[in-house]
């Protein structure tokens, strides 16, 4: 089975139904977006059609990309691209299989559960304690064909700590991936190929970016296409200069072969369909790709560390407009520098229009995944700002998650000395996240305006703005303070005196000093103390 030719790809059409495609039909205006039963797998197959598109096009300009744009390749195109690479997408073929050890055998590794190449599947000590009480074993005990490949890609992609030499992808367990997407057109959803085709780039670009593009043989792009050893010693690391730029989109941290000769007939545990080949199992062995050095995924954001840039990856608590700033646009400040994913920068500076930009991943726990988040956020016209506009957007965006974070700091510790004590400990990111979806509304609505100012090269008053946000903050704290948390319990279960305590401190820390710094707004004129001395008030009558 050759994924370059099999309708493998689960999509939704402009008419609400479901088909199955093969890579050839990614242009067809009619699909809208891909339509797994799992969300990880449509991101795995989003990142999959970015990379494939960029691996084959032969676009090496803006201007023939903006015509690709607005005049996709028919199938007939799509398909003379990728016939060079066609070997190496062979799913159960003899020899190199899709993202699989090209040598590995029966012999030198371990059988498997399918259900096991699941990211969020009950590993080892789940099982052997018997605490995989949320997610149970046995779930998943045979898959078609069309969704163990799936499920190969997106353990490749986002492979987490799995044991002693079972390595993490290129970007570290559960990567953070951000992709660019269209808005609609008319009131009517864009296609598929024209959020594909916002995260691809003319070639002669992205070659550019991180690699040897010198480095033609296949094995370099699809490592699965030769023994591990003719790019990495044994015991040693791959890193970018070893490798063509396009294995970005096709690393391969695990060494690990599906077993077509053990099948079986029925229906598929994921996708529901009837098959006559489920693969029920697959080997595998430890110390495949050691991926280190200054890698440079086009699709993630990156943060500053003591050892350089590092991908950055999801967090408990999920996302928010605090986040938008970094992965749109970066953050520049001493503590917490951050860079936007290569492809948006990339849209930022040549694209126009509006956009938006859709985020993905496992918040991971070592081995264990914690929680799929995904979120889509907007840029509005921010590809139509210049450099200099787009810049000043960021300043006073900062300045505005700067309060929004003092604010969300206050909250909880109110929150906790009402309940508890400021020395109580637990999990109190409810709190956090309450108060970022609460105020997320407003962000935009001022977002939307304060980008639309710099579309015009106007600067409007800023000062009023901040003010109008700084009455935001103070309102949403109260509200959720009183109404929504500690004001919601049942009154003989609280200590009144503690909570009345809590709400004055809360009030007072909101209309202080510190968050006025942080939203840059200038200090409250204050009235001079008065004399409390009789003897000196009666002298000065």
């Amino acid at each position: 089975m050759n994924l370059l030719h099999e309708p493998w790809m689960p999509v939704r059409r402009r008419d609400g139904s479901r088909a199955w495609i093969a890579p050839n039909q990614l242009s067809d205006p009619d699909i809208l977006a891909f339509d797994a039963d799992r969300p990880d797998f449509n991101g795995a197959l989003a990142q999959f059609s970015v990379g494939l598109l960029q691996t084959s096009t032969p676009v090496d300009s803006g201007v023939a990309w903006d015509e690709r744009f607005e005049n996709p390749p028919s199938a007939v195109v799509l398909s003379e691209w990728f016939a060079p690479f066609a070997e190496a997408f062979e799913l159960d073929a003899k020899g190199a299989r899709f993202m699989q050890d090209f040598s590995l055998t029966a012999d030198e590794g371990s059988f498997n559960e399918i259900g096991a190449l699941l990211i969020d599947a009950p590993g080892e000590n789940a099982l052997k304690n018997n605490s995989d009480h949320f997610v149970k074993r046995g779930r998943v005990s045979g898959m078609c064909a069309h969704c163990a490949a799936s499920a190969v890609l997106t353990l490749q992609i986002n492979a987490p700590a799995g044991g002693v030499g079972n390595r993490t992808g290129l970007r570290g367990g559960g990567p953070l991936t951000t992709l660019l997407l269209s808005m609609p057109l008319d009131g009517q959803p864009r296609s598929l190929w024209d959020d594909l085709w916002l995260n691809v780039r003319d070639q002669r670009g992205f070659l550019a970016l991180c690699g040897d593009a010198g480095k033609s043989a296949l094995h370099f792009r699809f490592p699965w296409m030769s023994d591990i050893a003719a790019i990495q010693r044994a015991g040693g690391e791959t890193a970018p200069v070893q490798v063509h730029p396009h294995h970005v989109f096709w690393a391969m941290p695990r060494r690990i072969r599906l077993d077509f000769e053990t099948v079986a007939s029925g229906d598929c545990d994921v996708c529901g369909r009837s098959s006559e080949r489920l693969v029920q199992r697959y080997v595998s062995k430890n110390y495949g790709f050691n991926y280190k050095g200054p890698w440079n995924h086009p699709l993630s954001p990156y943060y500053e560390a003591t050892q350089g840039w590092l991908p950055m990856h999801p967090q408990p608590g999920g996302f928010a407009f605090r986040h938008w700033l970094g992965w749109a646009l970066g953050q520049v400040a001493d503590k917490k520098k951050q860079r936007c994913a290569s492809v948006v920068q990339h849209a930022l500076a040549d694209r126009r229009g509006q956009l938006r930009l859709w985020a993905f991943g496992y918040d991971m726990d070592n081995m264990k995944a914690r929680c799929w988040y995904e979120a889509t956020l907007p840029l509005y016209g921010l590809a139509d700002c210049d450099a200099d506009a787009q810049g000043w957007v960021g300043s006073q965006v900062d300045i505005w998650i700067a309060g929004a974070d003092l604010a969300a700091s206050y909250l909880r510790s109110a929150v906790k000395d009402a309940w508890f004590s400021s020395e109580a400990r637990g999990n109190f990111s409810a709190i956090d996240a309450t108060f970022w979806s609460s105020t997320e509304a407003a962000f935009y609505d001022q977002l939307r305006d304060l980008i639309d100012l710099a579309r015009q090269n106007l600067e409007g008053d800023m000062l009023a703005v901040r003010e109008s946000w700084h009455r935001v903050l103070i309102i949403t704290v109260d509200k959720l303070f009183d109404t929504i948390f500690v004001g919601a319990g049942q009154v003989e279960r609280q200590r009144p005196q503690r909570v009345a305590k809590a709400f004055r401190q809360l009030k007072k820390n909101m209309r202080g000093p510190k968050v006025r710094q942080a939203l840059s707004l200038p200090a409250l004129a204050t009235e001079k103390p008065t004399s409390r001395n009789p003897a000196a008030e009666a002298a000065a009558i």
